[in-house]
């Protein structure tokens, strides 16, 4: 017999639709459309406008063949046109996958090789790889985007320019929602630094509750102004394409990082939010006073990966920008936890406040768990601040899985939850503290030691301005601390200097051994690439520090 609660309570087509972020770009439209949507130089358009150009894209990509669970890969920098193929290509149901434009030629060739790529979406800069993909992929459709310069013709010989693209569209294209939530919207390719890059796929309803955290966790006003540091192809952008057409606010596009360019785009444009990684922060902070001049109004910051030094996050109070540390990777759309601050935390010193604000915090408000567990026995670990475990998310706010890789898919949500691989602690507040990614532990005469750890001690150092450890071999202790440092503009230091200040914070067994100065490479979104610094670390002589004795140069 069936119960009073379901019987005749169907899902009804009245009472029950699939969510994707898709709809925010409508209800902009219909409710805000004269408000201003796009900004990009001399570029300014409504969400009217930029509503009619999505929909265009749609129409023109569905005449050309375009359909449900198609992949059209975009290789674009922070244009509108990139924001706009995040609202087109999903409403017929396909899948965008936005493709970190700092890669090589081979790398991008996988992607689309991988994901089976129908069309290529790609700005004038990058002709050497839209030619290179012409080449490897005859039937591939390639639409160039002249943005700052015209397409060369014998490069881009069979391609479309974007704009004539979007005229066979139409702006009244009557786009659908998705048959079920469940289904692909994005697919975003890991840095694959050990191998091939996998493939991680986004769905409809996974973007939708995301972009809404975002909101939620930034008290995210109605008609903020957002200013795109954040590269829109990371993590689809941390799904703030669709938070801000969710807000009705003010896309300010930035082609290419420059901190001078920054405060002058807060400055004539009221920019209200911007999102960076902690070496965008850094850059910022140090920058020169007078990049400032004429700022008078606070601007709000959301910061992943590492956190800042506390020197950082204080120095950014200074200068009118208040900080928020999220933390989360790819396969949970970014960020999926956040340091909510306590009220009680304002009467801290600076330095605890600080300290406190650079956990990884707390569960999204629509992500349903974050965890520290033993990944053997998926047990929690007792929240002392002390006891290591592997930190996990289950919820909506997680990836489908890997693209065409069930064996990885499965083993990354073995036991009911996403492993993400980094290390933590659960601290009595029920807060999570990442200690480090479990391929960066060093582990010196049987203990084991934090790399962040020791990179908080550098960052401490008022010479510094980025810091990295990685383990490097020792015949004695099997592995020991080696830090490469940046120092900031202006600065000096030593290695010796370097190392006597970490012997005042840490415990001796935890002070580099050596200390190497120069460039720090990183990835296009600013993360240190730690793998290319332990290569370093392997292949040549290390001099060692137990005398005293610092390395210096690269």
């Amino acid at each position: 017999m069936p119960h009073p609660y379901e019987e005749g309570l169907a899902r009804r087509e009245a009472n029950y639709v699939p969510l994707t972020p898709v709809d925010f770009i409508a209800r902009a439209a219909e409710v805000y459309g004269d408000r201003l949507a796009v900004v990009h130089g001399d570029v300014r358009r409504t969400w009217r406008e930029t509503y009619a150009r999505t929909r265009r894209l749609a129409s023109a990509l569905g005449r050309a063949g375009i359909g449900r669970g198609d992949t059209v890969a975009a290789l674009l920098p922070n244009i509108p046109e990139m924001i706009e193929a995040h609202f087109g290509v999903p409403m017929l149901g396909a899948v965008l996958n936005a493709i970190n434009t700092r890669l090589d030629a081979a790398t991008v060739l996988f992607m689309l090789r991988h994901g089976a790529a129908k069309v290529l979406i790609v700005d004038t800069e990058y002709a050497e790889i839209a030619q290179r993909a012409a080449l490897a992929f005859p039937e591939l459709k390639i639409v160039s985007v002249a943005d700052i310069a015209p397409a060369d013709p014998e490069r881009f010989a069979r391609a479309l320019d974007y704009e004539a693209f979007l005229e066979q569209g139409d702006p009244e294209f009557a786009w659908q929602p998705p048959a079920d939530e469940w289904d692909a919207i994005a697919l975003n390719y890991t840095s694959g630094t050990t191998g091939d890059p996998k493939g991680v796929v986004y769905h409809h309803r996974g973007a939708y509750l995301n972009a809404v955290s975002n909101i939620l966790e930034w008290d995210l006003p109605k008609h903020a102004v957002y200013l795109w540091t954040l590269p829109l192809f990371h993590c689809n952008g941390w799904c703030f394409p669709w938070t801000i057409a969710a807000r009705a606010g003010v896309n300010v596009c930035l082609r290419k990082f420059d901190a001078k360019q920054v405060f002058e785009l807060i400055r004539t444009e009221r920019v209200t939010h911007y999102c960076g990684a902690p070496i965008v922060q850094g850059a910022l902070a140090d920058a020169p006073a007078e990049y400032r001049a004429g700022i008078a109004h606070t601007v709000y910051t959301m910061v992943a990966g590492a956190p800042p030094a506390p020197a950082v996050i204080a120095k950014m109070k200074t200068i009118g920008i208040e900080l928020t540390h999220v933390y989360g990777l790819t396969e949970v759309y970014g960020p999926a936890s956040v340091c909510a601050e306590q009220e009680s935390w304002k009467t801290l010193p600076d330095d605890e406040q600080a300290r406190l604000a650079a956990r990884q915090g707390v569960r999204y408000h629509l992500q349903a768990g974050i965890s520290v567990r033993d990944p053997d026995t998926m047990e929690p670990v007792p929240n002392d601040g002390e006891t290591l475990g592997e930190i996990m998310f289950r919820g909506n706010i997680c990836m489908k899985g890997y693209l065409k890789n069930v064996r990885a898919t499965d083993d990354a949500f073995r036991g009911g939850w996403f492993h993400t691989g980094d290390l933590g602690v659960m601290t009595s507040d029920g807060y999570v503290r990442i200690t480090d990614r479990s391929k960066d532990i060093i582990i010196s005469g049987g203990e084991n030691i934090s790399s962040i750890e020791v990179e908080d001690a550098l960052y401490r150092h008022p010479a510094v301005a980025i810091a990295a450890v990685v383990a490097m071999p020792d015949e004695k202790w099997g592995e020991v601390p080696c830090a490469f440092v940046e120092l900031r503009d202006g600065a000096s230091a030593t290695a010796e200097e370097i190392i006597e200040h970490c012997r005042r914070l840490l415990a001796r067994y935890k002070v580099p051994r050596v200390v190497t100065f120069g460039e720090i490479p990183r990835t296009a979104t600013g993360k240190i690439q730690k793998y290319a610094l332990r290569a370093q670390v392997g292949s040549k002589r290390a001099i060692d520090m137990g005398s005293d004795r610092g390395q210096t140069g690269q």
